[in-house]
């Protein structure tokens, strides 16, 4: 059973996630019909203070959660049972929230051919993986295309090596071209990436961060060209991705039938239980 001290500090939690500005003993109690008095209330208040949950940055002010405390409430609150999500969706609530959302669809095509056209240019041609249809219990391609290609400046040591990489599905190639430093590879397949299967939600939103916390340019390139979702499971990433206060959470899911992943973007005083509720 929850206790008080949980109970008050959840309440003060979603209070200053709607308001965004410190919350006092007697505005808490109006907000939520608390019955505890407002004596009872601050006292509470203060405990938590002390325990680094809730800061007083003025003597007359209300209280507002530390990021310890939100760090907390996110972790215990969301959830990733996420079957589907809808792209229009969403784009509307992310720019509502002011949050940046990055979806990739999953593939496994595989590289099925390394061409040589003369000693000047490799076209590496993948495979489309088919799709299981459930309803007709096979697969199927889902465009009337099975293959692309990607064209590379030819090389005759790197068209022996991508010759030895046949048959290696297309995130794996783009991530192991950036492991040895194969720029060109990895720049090109990036384009592939960014013009067919990947697409960002509120760039204009991750911008302002990456300009307010002065990123690294290799930073934010990883989230700009979608290298930041090869090797990201489902979970909440804190401190490791982003600045302290901001939260990245990354779901595997569905959009339009597809596998994609999608990872979610914001400061950790955002309302992510809003945003999953109506996306």
């Amino acid at each position: 059973m929850i206790s008080k001290k949980e109970f008050l500090l959840d309440s003060i939690i979603r209070a200053y996630i709607e308001h965004l500005e410190p919350i006092g003993s007697g505005q808490l109690k109006s907000m939520y019909d608390i019955s505890y008095s407002p004596a009872t209330i601050r006292g509470y208040f203060k405990k938590l203070g002390d325990e680094g949950y809730l800061a007083k940055e003025h003597a007359s002010s209300g209280r507002t959660p530390t990021l310890e405390a939100l760090k907390e409430y996110w972790l215990n609150r969301l959830e990733f049972d996420l079957p589907f999500i809808d792209h229009n969706k969403v784009t509307k609530v992310a720019n509502d929230l002011g949050l940046t959302v990055f979806i990739k669809q999953q593939t496994k095509d595989r590289l099925h051919r390394v061409l040589n056209v003369e000693n000047v240019y490799m076209i590496l041609e993948f495979y489309k993986t088919p799709e299981f249809n459930d309803t007709q219990n096979q697969y199927a391609l889902t465009t009337t295309d099975d293959s692309y290609a990607v064209t590379i400046r030819y090389n005759s040591a790197f068209y022996k090596f991508l010759t030895d990489m046949i048959g290696r599905t297309f995130d794996d190639i783009i991530d192991i071209s950036k492991q040895i430093g194969a720029n060109h590879l990895n720049l090109e397949l990036s384009k592939y990436v960014q013009n067919n299967i990947f697409n960002i939600v509120n760039t204009k939103q991750f911008l302002k961060m990456a300009v307010m916390y002065d990123l690294d340019e290799k930073d934010i390139n990883m989230f700009l060209q979608g290298d930041i979702m090869l090797n990201l499971e489902s979970g909440i990433y804190l401190d490791s991705l982003l600045p302290k206060d901001q939260i990245a959470v990354c779901h595997d899911t569905k959009m339009g039938g597809k596998d994609v992943k999608m990872l979610v973007v914001g400061e950790l005083a955002k309302d992510y239980e809003y945003f999953y509720n109506n996306i």
